[in-house]
């Protein structure tokens, strides 16, 4: 599709507007109600009536503001009964956990709906997920690895889809999905919508829109990238990982003021190392999560977290996106994010709707220039705060905070210099080949070293 002039708007929030003031039809007002929602956010006003107009799409919106609900809206408002097996409305998504969060909240849309609703995605036995399609969807939300395996063995076709949503568009970039995410439009009808939803606008987003939309209108919450006036951000210069751990520690002691945690490490080793350390101290309080935790594990983790069963939830960046837990007091950053989009979506579980969250980062001196480009992103220094001095220091380092030793530059004194003979080797002298007459006793002599002589009868 060509992609033409960009329309904009800046999304700025309408004191003392309802849901009801919305076109909303009746199921979905009381489904809202059921919910315990009678404002939309911003975004949600904004981009209601924009999907209505069936243009497409662009929304940039950090996590927290409503903008899952703010594309289910409009497409369950325009939804129709049909007797079609195969969807109409298309939702993309980068992880399972988000798969399962936009699943649940369409399910709760929906209470007073007919609307048949599947959620697919990797890690499930497919004929599981095949058989879940062949009895009818209205609404699929799919990862793209597992949507192109029902497309490829045939138990899903896409040429009934009339609205597609991707969501979270610049993780699934990230995630490696772009291969999968053009063969889908391959296969997608030619006429359809595009809703789009985009944490930040890097120049691999803006090429797809470029290719695939036409004529988006892009709706803007807030600063894209930028994260919530309503996070508190500060962190603390800590020499190594070890030493980041009694630290934690020792804010975790704090149980009024930390009453709901969500740490963040680099890698599921680490993941793992901090809940072994911190289970001494805390035991059933804490929780772990990453992608070697099975599907049930993760969800249950969650869930436990999400009642409060526990008041820390330790993981990678699995969790940044997708997971959407409410009264998150506090997330803590064990390490520096590589990207500032990265950084915004971790800091972004915690300051949700219309509650105040504090993020802390701990930051070694390997990491002041990723922490440096994310200020420099923020276009703020972000406020030090001094490790207590009675916290001990550990001067142990793990492996990945060794330093890297580097080979000298060494230079040969006089070095004598070699000239080349490509590949010739000098052969054996049995196995020259010379264009000569060889008597049968020269052969023999060449061969044994000495002539064969034959013996007379």
């Amino acid at each position: 599709m060509e992609q033409q002039e960009v329309s904009h708007y800046l999304c700025i929030m309408e004191d003392g507007i309802l849901f009801s003031d919305l076109n909303l039809n009746k199921p979905l007002l009381n489904a809202l109600e059921d919910m315990g929602y009678a404002h939309p956010t911003a975004i949600q006003h904004q981009v209601f009536s924009v999907v209505m107009s069936g243009k497409d799409v662009i929304g940039t919106a950090q996590t927290g503001t409503g903008k899952t609900l703010a594309y289910l809206l409009p497409l369950l408002r325009q939804w129709q009964f049909t007797k079609e097996k195969h969807p109409s409305i298309l939702i993309l998504v980068p992880t399972r956990e988000l798969v399962a969060q936009v699943e649940s909240e369409c399910k709760q849309l929906t209470t007073y709906m007919n609307v048949r609703i599947a959620g697919v995605f990797g890690g499930v036995n497919l004929k599981q997920h095949t058989a879940l399609i062949q009895d009818g969807v209205d609404v699929l939300i799919a990862t793209p690895g597992r949507l192109m395996d029902l497309v490829l063995n045939g138990a899903l076709r896409l040429k009934s889809i009339k609205r597609l949503v991707i969501d979270e568009v610049d993780e699934l970039l990230n995630l490696g999905f772009l291969l999968q995410l053009n063969a889908i439009f391959e296969v997608l009808p030619e006429r359809r919508q595009n809703i789009m939803f985009s944490a930040t606008m890097t120049d691999e987003v803006q090429k797809l829109l470029e290719e695939n939309f036409n004529q988006p209108v892009r709706v803007e919450a807030t600063a894209m990238g930028a994260p919530s006036d309503r996070i508190d951000q500060a962190y603390f210069r800590v020499p190594n990982f070890l030493t980041k751990i009694n630290l934690l520690v020792d804010i975790l002691q704090d149980k009024e003021e930390f009453k709901k945690v969500m740490v963040f490490a680099e890698s599921k080793s680490a993941a793992d190392i901090i809940f072994e350390i911190t289970e001494q101290t805390f035991g059933s309080e804490i929780g772990v999560i990453h992608s070697n935790k099975s599907q049930n594990a993760r969800f249950a983790t969650v869930e436990k977290f999400d009642q409060g069963e526990l008041r820390v939830l330790i993981g990678t960046d699995v969790i940044a996106r997708g997971i959407d837990v409410e009264g998150v007091s506090h997330v803590i950053n064990l390490d520096v994010p590589e990207t500032p989009e990265l950084y915004f979506h971790r800091i972004g579980r915690t300051g949700r709707g219309n509650s105040y969250g504090v993020a802390i980062t701990m930051v070694a001196p390997y990491e002041e220039t990723n922490w440096d480009q994310i200020e420099s992103y923020l276009g703020k220094r972000i406020d030090e705060l001094q490790m207590p001095e009675d916290i001990e220091v550990d001067s142990r380092l793990l492996p990945d905070e060794q330093p890297k030793s580097v080979m000298p530059n060494l230079e040969l004194k006089n070095p004598t210099k070699m000239v080349s003979q490509g590949a010739f080797q000098e052969k054996l002298g049995k196995n020259l080949k010379v264009n000569m007459h060889m008597t049968r006793g020269e052969k023999m002599k060449l061969k044994y070293g000495k002539p064969k002589k034959r013996r007379n009868n």
